[in-house]
């Protein structure tokens, strides 16, 4: 029963208007070379600042760069509605997330760090 309930909620998530239009603006981000590598760039230096700053060695140099590249994703209009889209869609499983631990009685405070 919970994983028939389970792959319902996955079907549910998979055509939410959130996972639609990421997957649009994906595919248009994407159809640049330019635009797709950027976006791979700014991800992988979003995780690396992450990194060091809960590690306590914040990287200055990797802050600006991070920065700068988001200025010119910003500026591109299909880029920039990529980001929006998977920020939509990681707010909305973020907030699935919440309510299945709530059911649950767990405490993510320590996840909101």
């Amino acid at each position: 029963m919970v994983y028939d309930k389970a792959r319902e909620l996955a079907k549910m998530l998979k055509e939410s208007a959130e996972a639609e239009e990421y997957r649009a603006a994906q595919e248009r981000a994407f159809a640049n070379e330019t635009t797709k590598a950027l976006i791979k760039e700014y991800h992988q230096l979003q995780m690396q600042a992450q990194a060091s700053i809960v590690s306590g060695n914040k990287d200055d140099a990797l802050l600006e760069r991070l920065q700068k590249i988001g200025e010119v994703l910003q500026l591109n209009k299909e880029a920039s509605a990529y980001l929006i889209a998977e920020y939509r869609l990681n707010v909305m499983l973020s907030d699935v997330y919440k309510i299945l631990a709530d059911a649950l009685d767990f405490d993510l405070s320590r996840l909101e760090d």
